[in-house]
């Protein structure tokens, strides 16, 4: 059997009988529904940005691109998506004067602008989805993996936010799409297809580099009938992608040296076991497997190993080209210090491919004795594998549509704590919410509505616990290695007598208590001589908290959150005189 003759299906005559007409209608609903699950509840957290990423990223990158040219001097996060959001705000803002003065008084404008910019980049790639799973499976095929890429609780959740994850799908949808039709014919339009969709994707987030693999085995198909037309397509494929790459990154060829030290830092920060302290897990590729059977569902992962059993009986260069991606990513991801549950992403779209191959199978099967019945059989497994993905994402939606427990707090502290006191607030928050908007304050020397405690600087090493003179800075990642009960006698001698603290620093300490005894003690003396004055909880009213962890305490996927944010109590040291609010008048 030649490539081109290669079964287009699992389940054949399900796509055939979907006309074109009722084909388009579908793929127009399922793009409004990924889009309506990409923006309810897109505002959350405004006006300020709580993802620590978000917030230092792209967004600032991309404004400050207006003050010099387009080189970002960045390049731990390839910058094509800073590009796209300096785009944006040129259009939205009408460039440097509208964007800055709108990020200056009131920011909200400007992260919406950027959060929908990704979530729109995150339903073309359900589009280019569709295309793909159409062009290997038909129809149906790519109906389905568009579904499930719709509903994917990782896209779902991080489409929401103004960072790369989202948006380096649509590249590597493109990818696909490209690889899917060489493996099924082969023209230079698709060999130009796959390589810029590689492109685009290693300018957007570098791991997005991995859908090489699909389009080197789809060359390899071609091989075996044409050896000479797979290498023209092979080199037609890398010209594309250097191209692709150097227009959406033209500094990684204009400034090579800054190029090479920003993929330095990152392979660097992938390797740090910096940040460990909290950690529920610390296997790597177990951590990773984990993370699938909710970021991507059950079922889906049990319909893609059903996939990938049909494939490899009916259609091996399809599984050639989808299935080692998967393995080999998560075989490199796993073996690094670091791993969170968002860099699974760029292969949430080869799992998609291969569950909707399984889908396939099964209804063909189901539906073998009944073939009048095929559409019924289909929707009905169809619909039993998107439905943890659809509730889940429905979930995420509501609870982002809610107010933050941060921005609760705050305004518990606007009513109750006086502008120009002294307060010690963990740093489990970007530093613009001690801020108001646009109104900086004349009480503080900072324009902060309240005087902080300076816990980015310690006189006790995190690493060693010995004393420093002088102090040390310390990262957000550090913050409990440097707590203990003493730092109390030194707030009420500060005459700071508020202290808020957050489940996203405490949470760490709790789930390591033995490695930061002096963390402990501190929370307790805290508890013992303190009043808490106030408590703010994310959770439905009667559920236990959530315990801590490096994924799921900030996406809020366990059914137990009602809105998004950590716990957070705000503490009244007794014995602490307060004083009269600072005024540097």
């Amino acid at each position: 059997m030649s490539v081109a003759d290669a079964p287009r299906g699992t389940a054949p005559g399900l796509g055939a009988r979907l006309s074109s007409h009722w084909f388009a209608i579908a793929v127009a609903l399922l793009l409004l529904i990924a889009l309506g699950l990409r923006v309810w509840g897109i505002g959350h957290g405004m006006p300020w940005a709580y993802n620590s990423d978000e917030n230092a990223h792209f967004v600032p990158r991309a404004i400050g691109m207006f003050g010099h040219d387009l080189n970002p001097r960045y390049f731990v996060n390839p910058p094509a998506f800073t590009y796209v959001l300096h785009a944006v705000f040129l259009v939205w803002f009408g460039g440097r004067e509208g964007v800055s003065e709108a990020f200056a008084s009131d920011p909200t404008p400007v992260w919406i602008a950027a959060r929908l910019a990704a979530a729109v980049l995150s339903t073309v790639a359900v589009g280019l989805m569709v295309w793909a799973g159409n062009r290997l499976f038909g129809r149906a095929g790519g109906l389905l993996a568009g579904a499930l890429l719709t509903v994917s609780f990782l896209p779902v959740f991080y489409s929401h936010q103004a960072l790369n994850d989202a948006p380096t799908l649509a590249p590597i949808c493109l990818a696909l799409a490209g690889a899917a039709g060489v493996l099924r014919g082969g023209s230079r339009r698709d060999w130009v297809i796959a390589g810029a969709g590689l492109g685009l994707a290693c300018a957007t987030k570098y791991t997005g580099g991995i859908v090489l693999l699909a389009i080197l085995a789809a060359a390899l198909a071609q091989a075996g009938a044409d050896r000479r037309g797979a290498l023209r397509g092979l080199a037609l494929a890398g010209a594309a992608a250097l191209a692709a790459f150097l227009v959406a990154n033209p500094y990684a060829l204009l400034d090579v040296s800054a190029f090479a030290d920003g993929l330095s830092h990152q392979s660097d920060a992938s390797a740090d076991e910096a940040g460990k302290l909290g950690l529920t897990q610390t296997n790597g590729w177990r951590h990773y497997l984990w993370a699938l059977t909710w970021g991507f569902g059950w079922l889906p992962l049990l319909a893609a190993g059903a996939g990938a059993a049909a494939l490899a009986r009916r259609d091996r260069w399809a599984l050639a080209m989808l299935l080692p991606a998967p393995i080999l990513f998560i075989a490199f991801m796993g073996a690094q210090e670091r791993f969170f549950g968002r860099w699974l992403m760029p292969i949430l779209p080869f799992l998609c491919l291969l569950a909707a191959a399984g889908v396939l199978w099964v209804v063909a099967l189901l539906a073998r004795r009944r073939p009048g019945l095929r559409w019924v059989v289909a929707a009905g497994v169809a619909g039993i594998v998107l439905l943890q993905g659809l509730v889940m994402s429905v979930h995420i939606d509501r609870v982002l549509s809610r107010e933050d427990t941060r921005n609760e707090a705050r305004a518990w502290l606007s009513r109750n704590v006086p502008a120009g006191r002294k307060i010690v607030i963990e740093p489990f928050l970007p530093g613009s919410w001690a801020q108001d908007p646009g109104l900086p304050s004349t009480r503080t020397s900072t324009g902060e509505r309240w005087l902080k405690w300076p816990t980015s600087r310690s006189d006790v090493d995190p690493k060693t616990g010995e004393r420093v003179p002088g102090g040390v800075v310390v990262n957000v990642e550090d913050y409990e290695r440097t707590l203990r009960p003493e730092l109390i006698d030194a707030y009420r001698r500060g005459r700071f007598c508020w202290v808020v603290v957050g489940s996203h620093q405490k949470g760490r300490a709790l789930a390591q208590p033995d490695k930061v005894p002096g963390a402990i003690a501190y929370y307790r003396r805290l508890e013992r001589e303190a009043r808490l004055a106030a408590r703010f909880r994310p959770y439905d009213p009667g559920a236990k908290a959530v315990p801590f962890d490096f994924d799921r305490s900030y996406v809020y996927f366990p059914l137990a959150y009602e809105r998004p944010g950590p716990e957070i109590w705000i503490y009244r040291l007794r014995g602490a005189p307060c004083g009269p609010p600072v005024d540097v008048r």
